[in-house]
C-alpha cells in the first residue's frame, strides 16, 4: 500500500471519530418511553371533570339557583307589642288603656313575586350558558394542544430517522474519501448537519415539555404523569348540514348573549312591577286594663311618592341594559359569522395541503433524496445536493404532520362553534 493510500485511510479514521456514529443526543424521557399518549377524547373528559375554571362557574351556577326561591319569597312577618295608656304610664286609666300583641305581614302587589322569580331564573340561564361556553372553549384548547403535540412528536420521529440517514451519509462520504473520490468537505457537512439535528431535537424537547405542561394544567393532572407519544390523530369530520345556520343556533357564546337579552327583559319587567304599591296586613290582640278583650285589624298600602327617584331610574337602567344586550348579541353573531368563514377557508386549505403533501411533496422528496444518494455513491453527484435533498425530505415529513395538526385544530374550533356541548356532566349540572 502506498504512503498516500495509508495517509488517506488514517485521515478517514480520524474524521469518522470526530463524527460520532450515534443518532444524536439521547432523547429525554418526555414521551418516547411512556408508550402511546391517551386518547384525545379521554383528555377532554378529564379536563371537563377536573378543570378548576369549570368548577368555579358551576359553583356560581349553584349560587344562582339558590337565589331563585328567595327572589320570589314573601317578606318576613313582623311581631310587635303595643301598649296604650290613658293617664300617667304608672297609673293607666280604663277603659282606653290596653296592651296588644300584633303580627303583620307585607304583601307584594300581585305579579311582583313572579317577576322577581323570573328575573332570578334568567340569571341562572346565563350561568348555565357560561358553563357550556367554557366547556366548549376548554375542549377546543385540549384538542388544539394535543394536535400540536402530534406535530411535534412526528417531527421528532422524522429526526430520529434523519439521524439514521446521516449515519448512512457518513458511511458513503467516508467510503468515497477512502477511495480518494471525495474530500473532507463532505464529512464536515455531515458533521454540521448532525449538529443542526441535535439543535432541532433540543428545541423540540423544550417545546414538548411546555405543551405537556399546558395539557397538565388543562386536565388537572399531576405534572409528574408521563405523556406518551402522540402517534396519530382522529380523523376529523365536519358536522353535516349548513354550518352557519347551526353555528348561529348553537354557538355557546351566542347562547350566553341570548340568555343575557332574555334576562335584561325580565329585569325590566321586574322593575316595572316595582312601581305598584305593596300592602301591609296586621292583626293585633290584647286586652284593656279591666280585662276586656281588644282585637285590631290593620291594612296599609304604600304610597309611591318617591317613584321618580327610586323606581323610574331603575326602569331606565333596565331599558339601557336591553339595548346593550341586543347590541352584544348582534356583535357576537357577526363575530361567529366571520370566524366560521375563516375556519371554513382554513379547512379547505388544510385538506388541499395535506393531499399535496401526501401525494406529491413527501413521495417526491423521497425520490429526490434517493436519486441524490445514488448519484453520490457512484461518484456522479455532488454532496451538497444530497444535503439539500435530505433537508427537503426532513421538512416534508414535518410539514405533513403540521398540516394534519392544523386541520385537526381547525376542526376543533369549528366543533366548538357548531357542535353539541362537550362530553362530561350534563349541561349546567352542578356536582
Amino acid at each position: 500500500m502506498s504512503i498516500l493510500r495509508v495517509s488517506s485511510v488514517i485521515c478517514v479514521a480520524l474524521l469518522t471519530l470526530v463524527v460520532p456514529a450515534h443518532a444524536g443526543p439521547p432523547l429525554p424521557p418526555d414521551g418516547r418511553d411512556a408508550g402511546p399518549a391517551p386518547d384525545v377524547d379521554a383528555l377532554v373528559r378529564l379536563a371537563l371533570d377536573r378543570a378548576p375554571s369549570v368548577a368555579v362557574l358551576r359553583s356560581k351556577l349553584a349560587a344562582s339557583r339558590e337565589q331563585q326561591e328567595p327572589a320570589g319569597a314573601l317578606p318576613d312577618p313582623m311581631v310587635g307589642i303595643m301598649l296604650q295608656t290613658m293617664g300617667p304610664p304608672w297609673n293607666p286609666q280604663p277603659p282606653m288603656s290596653m296592651g296588644q300583641v300584633e303580627v303583620s305581614q307585607g304583601l307584594p302587589y300581585p305579579g311582583k313575586q313572579r317577576a322577581r322569580r323570573e328575573a332570578a331564573e334568567a340569571e341562572v340561564a346565563i350561568r348555565a350558558a357560561d358553563v357550556d361556553a367554557l366547556r366548549a372553549r376548554l375542549s377546543m384548547r385540549v384538542r388544539s394542544t394535543y394536535a400540536q403535540l402530534y406535530a411535534l412528536d412526528q417531527e421528532r420521529a422524522s429526526l430520529s430517522a434523519g439521524n439514521e440517514l446521516v449515519d448512512a451519509l457518513v458511511a458513503a462520504a467516508s467510503a468515497r474519501y477512502a477511495a480518494a473520490q471525495g474530500g473532507q468537505e463532505a464529512l464536515a457537512k455531515v458533521d454540521l448537519e448532525r449538529s443542526a439535528l441535535g439543535e432541532r431535537e433540543a428545541d423540540l424537547s423544550a417545546n414538548r415539555a411546555a405543551l405537556v405542561a399546558t395539557l397538565d394544567r388543562l386536565t388537572g393532572q399531576d405534572p409528574r404523569t408521563p405523556m406518551g407519544t402522540v402517534d396519530h390523530l382522529p380523523e376529523p369530520r365536519l358536522p353535516s348540514g349548513a354550518l352557519l345556520d347551526t353555528a348561529l343556533a348553537d354557538a355557546p357564546e351566542l347562547r350566553v348573549e341570548r340568555a343575557g337579552v332574555e334576562a335584561s327583559h325580565r329585569r325590566l319587567h321586574a322593575a316595572e312591577t316595582e312601581t305598584r304599591p305593596d300592602f301591609l296586613v296586621g292583626l293585633a290582640a290584647g286586652s284593656t286594663t279591666t280585662g276586656d278583650p281588644v282585637v285590631t285589624l290593620r291594612v296599609g298600602v304604600e304610597l309611591p311618592l318617591w317613584r321618580g327617584k327610586k323606581q323610574d331610574p331603575l326602569i331606565r337602567a333596565a331599558q339601557h341594559d336591553i339595548e346593550a344586550a341586543r347590541d352584544q348579541l348582534a356583535d357576537a353573531e357577526l363575530t361567529v359569522r366571520a370566524e366560521l368563514e375563516r375556519l371554513e377557508a382554513q379547512w379547505r386549505r388544510d385538506g388541499e395541503q395535506i393531499a399535496r403533501y401526501r401525494e406529491a411533496i413527501v413521495p417526491q422528496s423521497s425520490v429526490a433524496l434517493g436519486a441524490a444518494r445514488g448519484s453520490y455513491a457512484t461518484g456522479q453527484g455532488d454532496f451538497t445536493t444530497v444535503i439539500d435533498d435530505f433537508r427537503r425530505w426532513l421538512e416534508a415529513r414535518a410539514g405533513l404532520a403540521r398540516r394534519e395538526a392544523d386541520r385537526f385544530t381547525t376542526w376543533a374550533e369549528i366543533e366548538a362553534l357548531v357542535a353539541a356541548p362537550a362530553p362530561g356532566p350534563a349541561r349546567g349540572d352542578v356536582p
